[in-house]
């Protein structure tokens, strides 16, 4: 199968792609030095290094560049692993330019601590320690090597042989610090970024609900008027139509539902602003579920359900807010919606927290929806049945009270919604 190349531009950056990019870069910079010392050496000093392996092993690192371009163009992401082998090349090809440049007595044997900062800076701490035991170890068999390697130099004194044992005390200790405390503050860097995507996703989704909100109160007082027009020539159509039973029954049905989206647009506008405790007096865990599932079901007549409590023991009482009653509404339209046949509610407490269970026999959730479910605007249901919101309202809901809520398949058909909230937060009527 013919492998197509991405054009850079249009390969999605990532923190480890970009990191090997740096790495490359580094790379040339060390061959610079490295070819000006070998140049040095040679040229100036008379030093004896072997020329044409430590050539070779330039040519090698300059070839693993260009593979590395040409790697960087295509779409495939960089792993932390292909990262790894990276640095463990680079650590092999100065070991072998190191053998034929009089091993650990030459003074390059310091650029080991490079490919083990990165490694603790970047990867994650089994990497940051492997690199660190693979140089310690490199430079332990350089130490073993002959002190003469081109024949041109007597013996080291046996003070020159204490200055190199205690060069290589001095890299061993250095490798463990950078691995353990530079590994450590680069862990607490990644948390911090975590914890600060996170925040800013918590502000964007905070900012939609209160977009959302200002809309819903908007439209909410713009309908006032046509509803009050309808209700009017309801009235006045009543009249004419005496007589024929099934219109007066049409007509009353039509002014009984102008009459409940009366009261919704009332109550929604009355509840703007601070949310307040539904109702005004507190109940248990099951009396709340009990009043939440008694009004979805005078909403939803035509769905078939089972609805239990699973009692465990006494329970405290809880003040929650209507908002929270219409979050858990709009999951069991959506389970309803996905199933009308049956669907299964259960409820109960355990661990300090109320767990609702809502079971569908539907079709279950398809891998799209798994990852995009809360989401706004994403919905299953096709253009005309659905805007995405209820899921997403539910979601913000659920999760200023400390809850979560997880959805995902059952075994053989249909999707489970469960829903966590801390008890906690219940009993003080207020989200945290």
């Amino acid at each position: 199968m013919a492998h197509t190349v991405t054009p850079a531009s249009a390969v999605a950056a990532t923190p480890t792609r970009e990191n090997l990019q740096r790495l490359v870069l580094l790379r040339y910079l060390v061959v610079a030095v490295v070819a000006a010392a070998v140049a040095a050496a040679n040229g100036f000093l008379d030093l004896g290094w072997e020329t044409r392996p430590m050539v070779l092993g330039l040519a090698v690192l300059l070839l693993t560049n260009l593979a590395t371009h040409l790697r960087l163009r295509r779409a495939r992401p960089v792993g932390q692993g292909e990262f790894f082998l990276q640095l463990l090349l680079d650590v092999l090809v100065l070991t072998g330019l190191l053998v034929w440049s009089h091993g650990s007595q030459n003074p390059l044997v310091s650029l080991y601590l490079i490919p083990v900062v990165i490694a603790a800076a970047l990867l994650p701490g089994l990497y940051a320690w492997l690199m660190a035991a693979l140089t310690v170890g490199c430079y332990t068999g350089l130490m073993w090597l002959p002190e003469e390697p081109a024949g041109h130099h007597e013996h080291a004194s046996s003070a020159f042989d204490l200055h190199l044992t205690g060069m290589w005390l001095t890299f061993a200790f250095s490798a463990g610090l950078i691995a353990f405390f530079v590994g450590r503050m680069a862990r607490s860097l990644r948390e911090r970024d975590r914890h600060l995507a996170e925040a800013r996703e918590e502000a964007l989704r905070n900012e939609r609900i209160v977009e959302l909100g200002t809309l819903a109160a908007g439209a909410a007082h713009e309908l006032g008027t046509p509803l009050a027009t309808m209700s009017l020539l309801a009235e006045e159509l009543q009249e004419p139509l005496a007589g024929n039973p099934q219109a007066e029954q049409d007509i009353r049905q039509l002014r009984r539902q102008i009459a409940n989206c009366k009261r919704i647009i009332s109550e929604l506008l009355a509840s703007t602003g601070q949310a307040r405790a539904e109702d005004g007096h507190s109940r248990t865990p099951d009396a709340f579920l009990q009043e939440v599932v008694s009004k979805w079901q005078m909403m939803r007549p035509g769905v078939n359900f089972e609805y239990r409590w699973n009692a465990a023991g006494p329970m405290p009482d809880i003040l929650a807010e209507q908002t929270l009653s219409q979050a858990v509404i709009n999951l069991l339209n959506n389970a309803a919606d996905a199933s009308p046949d049956r669907i299964e509610i259960e409820g109960r407490c355990e661990d300090e927290e109320m767990v609702i269970e809502i079971r569908d026999h539907g079709p279950g959730l398809t891998p799209e929806a798994q990852e995009r479910a809360g989401e706004p605007f994403f919905t299953t249901k096709g253009s005309g049945k659905g805007t995405g919101l209820g899921l997403f309202l539910a979601n913000a809901t659920i999760g200023r009270f400390g809850g979560t809520v997880q959805l995902f398949n059952r075994e053989g058909r249909g999707a489970c919604t469960k829903v966590r909230i801390p008890l906690l937060s219940l009993i003080s009527g207020q989200a945290p």
